[in-house]
C-alpha cells in the first residue's frame, strides 16, 4: 500500500471514528436541559402576580412522580400524545393539587425573610413554544405590605429528578421600583431586587458562555470554520462574520420581533455545519496534488479571492439562522426595554468570549502544524473537516425526520 493510499485510508478511519464518537450526542444538542419562564410583577401592595410557563410533560411526569399522582400521569401522558392543548389543560386543571403542591415547593417569593403565600389565579391554559407545549401556571403571591425587597428562589426541575440533566429559569420582573432580567440554575438558585447590575449581567454572560460550551453544533461549526481558514486574517473575518450575523437575529428573536419555527432552525443549523466543514473538503479535492499549497497560499494583507468572498457570504447567512439558535435558547420574548437588551448584549458577549477562547486555543496550534508539516497540517484539518462534516449530515438528516 502507498504512503498516500495509507494517507487516504487513515483519513477515512479517522472521520467515521470521530462521527461514531459525536453521534452519541443528541441530535438536538440542548435537548437535555428545560428551561421555565417566569414574569414577576406587583399589581398593588402586598401582591406579586407571577406567571410561570413550564414545558408541559416534563412537568406532568415530575409532578406525577412528587406526588404519586398516577391519574395525573395517565391523563397527562395520553393528552401529549394525543397533541391537544385543551385536553392538556384539563388534565392539569384535574389535578391542580398535585400540579401546584410541585411547583410551589421549588419556586417561591420571600421578602424580609418571611415566605409570601401562594395562591392559584384562573385555570391553567397550554400553547407552543420552541415546538413544544408549555402549561402557564398563574400565582398570586401574598406578601408583607411593607415589603421593600423580594427575593425569588426557583428550583424546577432538577437534575436529581433524572427527567433531565437540569433546567434554567429566565425571570423579568418588574418589582420595587426596578425592573429587569435574570437567569436562575443549579449553581445560583435565587435572586434579590436587591441585586448589582453587575451580579445580574455576569449571570447572562455566565449563561451565554456556558450554552456555547454545551451546545455541540456551535463548537463544531466553529471548528468547521477554523479548519478553513489558512491565515489568521481568514478566521479573524470569519469569526467576525458570524458574530455580526448571528448577534442581529439573536437580538430580533430575543425581543420577539422574528419568529421561525425550531423545526426550520435546527435542521438548517446542522447542514451548515456540514457545508462549511465540505467547503473545505472540496477545496482539497479541486487542488489536488497541489492541496498542500492552501496552506501557504496568500493574497496580500487587504483582500481575499473570490472562493474567500464566497465563503465569508455563506457563513454570514448561516449566522443569522445561529443566532435564531441562540435566542431560542435564552427564551425571552418581551417588549424592547434598555434593561432587556443589555442583558441580551452581555449573554451574547458570553458567547463570543467562549468563541475566542477556542480560536485562541485551536488555531495557533493548526498554524504551526502547516507551517512546520504543509501535508501534515493538510491531512489534520481534512481529517476534522470530514468528521464534522459526517456528523452535521447525520444531525441534518435526524432533525428533518425527527428522530
Amino acid at each position: 500500500m502507498s504512503p498516500a493510499t495509507r494517507r487516504r485510508a487513515g483519513a477515512v478511519i479517522a472521520a467515521v471514528a470521530v462521527a461514531v464518537l459525536l453521534s452519541a450526542a443528541p441530535a438536538l444538542a440542548h435537548g437535555f436541559t428545560s428551561t421555565v419562564y417566569a414574569d414577576l410583577a406587583s399589581p398593588e401592595t402586598g401582591h406579586v402576580r407571577t406567571e410561570l410557563q413550564l414545558e408541559y410533560d416534563l412537568l406532568v411526569v415530575s409532578a406525577a412522580d412528587n406526588e404519586k399522582d398516577d391519574p395525573l400521569f395517565r391523563a397527562g401522558t395520553a393528552a401529549f400524545e394525543a397533541g391537544d392543548a385543551a385536553e392538556q389543560a384539563a388534565a392539569l386543571d384535574a389535578h391542580a393539587d398535585s400540579v401546584v403542591a410541585y411547583v410551589t415547593e421549588r419556586f417561591g417569593v420571600t421578602t424580609g425573610g418571611k415566605a409570601c403565600t401562594p395562591v392559584r389565579d384562573g385555570d391553567f391554559t397550554v400553547g407552543q413554544r420552541e415546538g413544544v407545549p408549555y402549561a402557564l401556571l398563574i400565582l398570586d403571591y401574598r406578601c408583607p405590605e411593607s415589603a421593600d425587597a423580594h427575593e425569588v428562589r426557583s428550583g424546577l426541575f432538577p437534575g436529581s429528578e433524572g427527567y433531565v440533566r437540569d433546567s434554567k429559569t429566565i425571570v423579568t420582573y418588574d418589582l420595587d421600583l426596578k425592573s429587569g432580567s435574570t437567569a436562575l440554575d443549579a449553581q445560583h438558585r435565587s435572586f434579590s431586587t436587591r441585586q448589582s447590575w453587575f451580579e445580574r449581567f455576569w449571570q447572562f454572560f455566565r449563561l451565554g458562555a456556558e450554552h456555547l460550551l454545551s451546545g455541540l453544533d456551535h463548537i463544531l461549526f466553529l471548528l468547521a470554520l477554523i479548519a478553513g481558514s489558512r491565515r489568521l486574517r481568514e478566521i479573524v473575518l470569519a469569526a467576525t462574520t458570524f458574530t455580526l450575523a448571528h448577534s442581529v437575529t439573536f437580538i430580533l428573536a430575543a425581543l420577539g420581533l422574528v419568529e421561525v419555527p425550531a423545526s426550520f432552525v435546527e435542521p438548517v443549523i446542522a447542514l451548515s455545519i456540514a457545508v462549511v466543514a465540505g467547503w473545505h473538503l472540496w477545496r482539497i479535492r479541486r487542488r489536488r496534488s497541489h492541496a498542500a499549497e492552501l496552506a501557504t497560499l496568500s493574497r496580500g494583507h487587504l483582500s481575499l479571492d473570490r472562493a474567500g468572498w464566497t465563503r465569508l457570504a455563506v457563513v454570514f447567512c448561516f449566522g443569522l439562522v445561529h443566532g435564531l439558535g441562540f435566542a431560542a435558547a435564552l427564551g425571552i420574548d418581551q417588549a424592547w426595554s434598555w434593561t432587556l437588551l443589555w442583558s441580551l448584549l452581555v449573554f451574547n458577549v458570553g458567547i463570543e468570549a467562549v468563541q475566542l477562547a477556542i480560536i485562541v486555543v485551536v488555531f495557533p496550534l493548526l498554524a504551526l502544524l502547516r507551517h512546520r508539516r504543509p501535508a501534515a497540517g493538510l491531512w489534520t484539518t481534512g481529517v476534522m473537516a470530514a468528521g464534522v462534516s459526517v456528523m452535521g449530515l447525520v444531525w441534518f438528516v435526524q432533525r428533518v425526520l425527527g428522530i
